[in-house]
């Protein structure tokens, strides 16, 4: 005889829900979200047709075609003949993606010194002897506070808005990198040394490769700081990006172009933060995270 079923197991602890349930319930909140937001856009436009604030279904599909069709207002317009490939690679949406992302991965790419540096400071005790107290009083500066200079010494180019993500975030990276190497157990390395492993065999073979899937995961947490500091740099002096056209559409209340974008954001960074979470089951297969 089957065991009663009583409405209050949905909230116990040792539940477990079928992947149907799963799947459906992962929706539910997107789906009210967007409920709550066309009943606003319509009650708005019920007191006023041409309200901007709250856009209606049609002038976001209009916005969205701008953004991702047409040129942006300081470039010159295209031919009417032009394909649509041509116009998708010269509207003002590809524009803006290409130019924040660049910034973005450059970025990424500049963070792999400050997870090598981590590591050596967890593994050398000279390392963690020299580097920890600076790193610790460095994390607790403001970035932001940086920025005239990084304005000063780099310009108001590129390299400023690169090196207020990388100090923005190197210092937390750097500390949490060093944890994570740190709970390495000890015996291991006594037993890679009575292997005849070098110094770098250690930290490179053994501490690592131990600690490279949390590492993957201490990065996935920071892509969010790293975009904040991008459009912190953007939108105060950039001539293209996302948060410059963010900041350019404000003055004009183009919500319809803004909304998109903030969408279009949100689903870059999660398709990120999708492929690292996939590069990690599949590099590191043995990595079950709590």
């Amino acid at each position: 005889m089957k065991p009663s079923f009583h409405p209050s197991d949905l909230a116990g602890i040792q539940v477990r829900p079928s992947r149907l349930w799963t799947q459906s319930l992962s929706w539910v909140l997107f789906i009210v979200g967007i409920a709550l937001y066309v009943n606003l856009s319509i009650a708005r436009h019920k007191e006023n047709p041409d309200d901007r604030v709250a856009p209606s279904a049609a002038q976001l599909i209009e916005g969205i075609k701008t953004a991702a069709l047409q040129p942006a207002e300081e470039d010159d317009p295209l031919d009417s003949g032009a394909s649509l490939w041509q116009q998708i690679t010269h509207s003002m949406l590809w524009k803006d993606t290409v130019a924040s992302s660049r910034r973005f991965l450059i970025a990424l790419v500049l963070l792999i010194p400050a997870v090598l540096l981590g590591l050596h400071m967890a593994v050398f005790p000279y390392f963690g002897a020299a580097f920890q107290r600076f790193v610790l009083f460095f994390d607790k500066i403001v970035a932001l506070s940086l920025l005239p200079i990084l304005f000063i010494a780099f310009g108001i180019e590129e390299w400023s808005k690169i090196m207020l993500m990388v100090i923005g975030v190197a210092p937390t990276l750097i500390l949490d990198t060093c944890n994570i190497a740190r709970s390495v157990p000890r015996e291991q390395v006594v037993k890679a040394f009575t292997l005849k492993s070098t110094n770098l065999d250690v930290a490179y073979r053994i501490v690592l490769k131990q600690v490279m899937p949390q590492i993957i995961d201490s990065i996935r947490l920071n892509l969010k700081p790293l975009a904040l500091f991008l459009f912190a740099g953007e939108m105060i002096a950039s001539t293209d990006g996302l948060a410059y056209r963010i900041a350019i559409m404000r003055r004009h209340m183009g919500m319809d172009i803004i909304l998109p974008y903030v969408l279009w954001v949100a689903l870059l960074l999660f398709v990120m933060d999708a492929l690292l979470r996939f590069a990690n089951r599949r590099l590191h297969p043995w990595y079950q995270p709590l």
